[in-house]
Protein backbone atom coordinates (compact mmCIF):
# COMPACT_ATOMS: atom_id res chain seq x y z
CA UNK A 1 0.00 0.00 0.00
CA UNK A 2 1.60 3.39 -1.15
CA UNK A 3 1.84 5.94 1.94
CA UNK A 4 0.92 9.37 1.29
CA UNK A 5 2.39 13.13 2.83
CA UNK A 6 0.36 15.66 2.87
CA UNK A 7 1.63 19.13 3.81
CA UNK A 8 -0.75 22.10 4.30
CA UNK A 9 -4.29 21.43 5.93
CA UNK A 10 -5.67 24.24 4.24
CA UNK A 11 -9.20 23.54 2.65
CA UNK A 12 -7.95 21.80 -0.02
CA UNK A 13 -5.13 19.68 2.09
CA UNK A 14 -7.78 18.48 4.50
CA UNK A 15 -9.93 17.55 1.10
CA UNK A 16 -7.15 15.55 -0.25
CA UNK A 17 -6.46 13.90 3.09
CA UNK A 18 -10.07 13.16 3.62
CA UNK A 19 -10.48 11.51 0.42
CA UNK A 20 -7.39 9.74 0.39
CA UNK A 21 -7.97 8.34 3.90
CA UNK A 22 -11.53 7.42 3.55
CA UNK A 23 -10.05 5.33 -0.25
CA UNK A 24 -8.20 3.19 2.63
CA UNK A 25 -4.81 5.05 2.27
CA UNK A 26 -2.28 5.45 4.64
CA UNK A 27 -1.74 9.35 4.96
CA UNK A 28 0.48 11.77 7.14
CA UNK A 29 -0.40 15.26 7.67
CA UNK A 30 2.24 18.12 8.03
CA UNK A 31 1.10 21.55 9.60
CA UNK A 32 2.22 24.32 11.56
CA UNK A 33 -1.06 25.34 12.85
CA UNK A 34 -2.02 22.88 16.08
CA UNK A 35 -5.36 24.02 16.27
CA UNK A 36 -5.68 21.85 11.89
CA UNK A 37 -3.56 19.00 13.53
CA UNK A 38 -5.74 18.53 16.50
CA UNK A 39 -8.73 19.22 14.33
CA UNK A 40 -7.66 16.53 11.47
CA UNK A 41 -7.13 14.15 14.09
CA UNK A 42 -10.33 14.42 15.83
CA UNK A 43 -12.32 14.63 12.17
CA UNK A 44 -10.47 11.53 11.15
CA UNK A 45 -9.26 12.27 8.46
CA UNK A 46 -6.28 11.29 8.29
CA UNK A 47 -3.65 8.20 10.15
CA UNK A 48 -1.01 10.90 11.61
CA UNK A 49 -0.96 14.16 11.62
CA UNK A 50 2.13 16.27 13.52
CA UNK A 51 3.33 20.00 13.87
CA UNK A 52 6.21 20.61 11.95
CA UNK A 53 8.06 23.45 9.51
CA UNK A 54 8.31 21.30 6.33
CA UNK A 55 10.29 23.88 5.49
CA UNK A 56 12.90 22.94 7.88
CA UNK A 57 14.70 19.98 5.59
CA UNK A 58 16.61 18.52 8.72
CA UNK A 59 13.25 17.57 10.63
CA UNK A 60 11.15 16.93 7.11
CA UNK A 61 13.75 15.05 6.48
CA UNK A 62 13.45 13.31 10.01
CA UNK A 63 9.54 12.55 9.60
CA UNK A 64 9.55 11.38 5.83
CA UNK A 65 12.40 9.38 6.07
CA UNK A 66 12.19 6.48 2.67
CA UNK A 67 8.26 5.85 3.29
CA UNK A 68 6.43 8.03 1.16
CA UNK A 69 6.53 8.23 -3.10
CA UNK A 70 3.49 10.65 -3.67
CA UNK A 71 3.42 13.83 -1.75
CA UNK A 72 0.78 17.08 -1.94
CA UNK A 73 2.01 20.52 -0.89
CA UNK A 74 -0.89 22.58 -0.11
CA UNK A 75 0.67 25.86 1.07
CA UNK A 76 0.18 27.68 -2.42
CA UNK A 77 -0.18 31.02 -1.10
CA UNK A 78 3.18 30.90 0.73
CA UNK A 79 5.08 30.60 -2.09
CA UNK A 80 8.82 31.16 -0.70
CA UNK A 81 7.28 27.89 1.29
CA UNK A 82 6.10 26.11 -1.16
CA UNK A 83 9.23 26.65 -3.34
CA UNK A 84 11.62 25.51 -0.14
CA UNK A 85 9.34 22.22 0.26
CA UNK A 86 9.31 21.14 -3.31
CA UNK A 87 12.92 21.37 -3.46
CA UNK A 88 13.43 19.54 0.14
CA UNK A 89 11.02 16.55 -1.01
CA UNK A 90 13.28 16.75 -4.14
CA UNK A 91 16.35 16.29 -2.48
CA UNK A 92 14.16 13.13 -0.21
CA UNK A 93 13.47 11.60 -3.57
CA UNK A 94 9.62 11.70 -3.03
CA UNK A 95 9.21 10.48 -6.72
CA UNK A 96 5.28 12.38 -7.11
CA UNK A 97 5.15 15.69 -5.99
CA UNK A 98 1.82 17.25 -6.35
CA UNK A 99 1.99 21.11 -5.42
CA UNK A 100 -1.12 23.51 -4.98
CA UNK A 101 -0.71 27.16 -6.94
CA UNK A 102 -2.19 30.43 -6.92
CA UNK A 103 -1.45 31.36 -10.41
CA UNK A 104 0.35 29.98 -13.48
CA UNK A 105 3.78 32.00 -12.91
CA UNK A 106 4.07 30.22 -9.24
CA UNK A 107 3.22 26.90 -11.22
CA UNK A 108 5.41 27.44 -13.65
CA UNK A 109 8.08 27.71 -10.97
CA UNK A 110 7.22 24.55 -9.02
CA UNK A 111 7.34 22.65 -12.41
CA UNK A 112 10.61 24.09 -12.94
CA UNK A 113 12.07 22.74 -9.59
CA UNK A 114 10.17 19.44 -9.63
CA UNK A 115 7.18 19.44 -9.17
CA UNK A 116 5.33 16.42 -10.77
CA UNK A 117 2.10 18.39 -11.19
CA UNK A 118 1.14 21.59 -10.15
CA UNK A 119 -3.07 22.47 -9.40
CA UNK A 120 -5.05 25.54 -9.29
CA UNK A 121 -8.17 24.56 -6.91
CA UNK A 122 -9.36 28.40 -7.13
CA UNK A 123 -9.35 28.76 -10.64
CA UNK A 124 -10.70 25.01 -11.09
CA UNK A 125 -13.94 25.94 -9.39
CA UNK A 126 -14.38 29.08 -10.72
CA UNK A 127 -14.17 27.66 -14.22
CA UNK A 128 -16.45 24.66 -12.33
CA UNK A 129 -19.14 27.34 -11.17
CA UNK A 130 -19.53 28.89 -14.56
CA UNK A 131 -19.81 25.68 -16.36
CA UNK A 132 -22.54 24.69 -14.10
CA UNK A 133 -24.78 27.95 -14.98
CA UNK A 134 -23.54 27.36 -18.76
CA UNK A 135 -24.13 24.64 -18.99
CA UNK A 136 -26.92 23.13 -16.17
CA UNK A 137 -26.97 19.58 -17.70
CA UNK A 138 -23.66 19.04 -17.21
CA UNK A 139 -22.96 17.29 -13.39
CA UNK A 140 -19.18 16.56 -14.15
CA UNK A 141 -16.10 16.71 -16.20
CA UNK A 142 -12.45 16.80 -16.62
CA UNK A 143 -9.68 17.20 -18.42
CA UNK A 144 -8.86 13.98 -20.51
CA UNK A 145 -6.37 15.10 -22.75
CA UNK A 146 -5.23 17.93 -24.24
CA UNK A 147 -8.19 18.36 -26.70
CA UNK A 148 -10.81 15.80 -25.13
CA UNK A 149 -13.02 16.33 -22.26
CA UNK A 150 -15.02 12.99 -20.11
CA UNK A 151 -18.32 14.58 -19.01
CA UNK A 152 -21.35 12.93 -17.02
CA UNK A 153 -24.78 15.35 -18.36
CA UNK A 154 -28.86 14.96 -17.66
CA UNK A 155 -29.97 13.34 -21.09
CA UNK A 156 -30.84 16.75 -22.72
CA UNK A 157 -34.99 16.38 -23.04
CA UNK A 158 -35.08 16.05 -26.57
CA UNK A 159 -33.25 12.69 -26.27
CA UNK A 160 -35.49 11.34 -24.18
CA UNK A 161 -37.02 8.14 -25.54
CA UNK A 162 -34.79 7.59 -28.27
CA UNK A 163 -31.87 5.01 -28.52
CA UNK A 164 -28.48 6.01 -29.09
CA UNK A 165 -28.52 4.54 -32.81
CA UNK A 166 -31.26 7.40 -33.29
CA UNK A 167 -29.11 10.07 -31.69
CA UNK A 168 -26.11 8.56 -33.92
CA UNK A 169 -23.87 11.13 -31.80
CA UNK A 170 -20.47 10.01 -32.42
CA UNK A 171 -21.25 10.43 -36.41
CA UNK A 172 -22.77 13.84 -35.79
CA UNK A 173 -21.08 15.37 -33.38
CA UNK A 174 -17.79 13.24 -32.45
CA UNK A 175 -19.02 12.22 -28.70
CA UNK A 176 -18.08 8.58 -27.78
CA UNK A 177 -20.46 7.51 -25.32
CA UNK A 178 -18.85 5.90 -22.40
CA UNK A 179 -21.61 4.63 -20.36
CA UNK A 180 -24.98 4.81 -19.62
CA UNK A 181 -25.98 5.85 -15.53
CA UNK A 182 -29.48 4.85 -14.73
CA UNK A 183 -31.61 5.83 -12.07
CA UNK A 184 -31.00 2.56 -9.97
CA UNK A 185 -27.23 3.61 -9.97
CA UNK A 186 -26.23 0.85 -12.18
CA UNK A 187 -23.97 1.94 -14.59
CA UNK A 188 -24.30 0.18 -18.06
CA UNK A 189 -20.39 0.43 -19.94
CA UNK A 190 -21.28 -1.22 -22.86
CA UNK A 191 -24.71 0.24 -23.74
CA UNK A 192 -26.71 -1.39 -26.36
CA UNK A 193 -27.16 0.81 -29.52
CA UNK A 194 -31.32 -0.26 -29.27
CA UNK A 195 -31.56 1.37 -25.46
CA UNK A 196 -33.82 4.30 -25.32
CA UNK A 197 -32.78 6.42 -22.94
CA UNK A 198 -34.97 7.58 -19.37
CA UNK A 199 -35.62 11.25 -18.08
CA UNK A 200 -33.57 10.01 -15.39
CA UNK A 201 -30.57 8.73 -16.95
CA UNK A 202 -27.31 10.30 -17.11
CA UNK A 203 -24.51 9.91 -19.87
CA UNK A 204 -20.93 9.55 -19.71
CA UNK A 205 -19.22 10.91 -22.87
CA UNK A 206 -15.61 11.95 -23.80
CA UNK A 207 -15.44 14.59 -26.28
CA UNK A 208 -13.92 18.01 -27.30
CA UNK A 209 -14.89 21.03 -25.33
CA UNK A 210 -16.13 22.91 -28.25
CA UNK A 211 -19.14 20.33 -28.65
CA UNK A 212 -20.62 19.98 -25.33
CA UNK A 213 -22.66 23.29 -26.16
CA UNK A 214 -24.02 21.59 -29.15
CA UNK A 215 -26.08 18.85 -27.09
CA UNK A 216 -26.62 20.89 -23.85
CA UNK A 217 -28.10 23.98 -25.18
Amino acid sequence: MNNYLVIGLSEFGKSVAKTLYNNKAVVLAIDTDEDRIKQALHDEITDEAIILDATDEIALKNAVKDDFETAFVSVGDNFQASILITLHLKELGVKNIICKAVNHTQGKVLEKIGATQVVFPEESMGEKIAISVLRPTVIEYFKFSEDYFIYELKVPRVYIGKSLMELNLRHKYDINILAVKHSDGKMNVTPDPNLKLGEEDLLIILTRANVIGKITQ
